[in-house]
C-alpha cells in the first residue's frame, strides 16, 4: 500500500478522515455509547460490559483518546475515562456540517 497523500487535502478533510477512522470500529462505538450512558468517568467497567480483553479495550481507548473524543486521568493505579465534551461538540459540528451540504430539496443526482 502506498503512502497516503494527506497534503493534497485540507486540514478539516484530514481531521474528518481521522475521526471517521476512529469511529470505524464497533468496539469503539460501544465504548463511546457506554461512556455516554454512564455520564461519568469509568475504568474497569468496560471489560465486563463489552466482553473484550483488557488489552483490546486499552488499544481502542488509546485510539479514541488520540483523536480527542475521550480523555483519561490517572487515579492511583487505574485510568478513568470520560467523554471530552468540548471535542465531542466540535466533532458533532464538523460531521453535521458535512451532512448538511446536501440540499434536501435538490433532485436525485442520478
Amino acid at each position: 500500500m502506498g503512502i497516503t497523500r494527506t497534503d493534497l487535502f485540507t486540514k478539516e478533510q484530514n481531521h474528518l478522515a481521522r475521526l471517521a477512522k476512529a469511529l470505524g470500529h464497533p468496539a469503539r462505538i460501544a465504548i463511546l455509547q457506554h461512556l455516554l450512558s454512564a455520564n461519568a468517568c469509568i475504568n474497569s467497567d468496560l471489560v465486563e460490559e463489552l466482553g473484550l480483553s483488557q488489552a483490546t479495550i486499552s488499544q481502542h481507548l488509546k485510539e479514541l483518546k488520540e483523536i480527542g473524543l475521550i480523555r483519561g486521568t490517572i487515579e492511583g493505579i487505574r485510568m478513568n475515562y470520560c467523554i471530552d465534551a468540548v471535542c465531542w461538540k466540535e466533532t458533532s459540528k464538523l460531521i453535521a456540517a458535512l451532512f448538511e451540504q446536501l440540499e434536501l430539496e435538490s433532485p436525485d443526482c442520478c
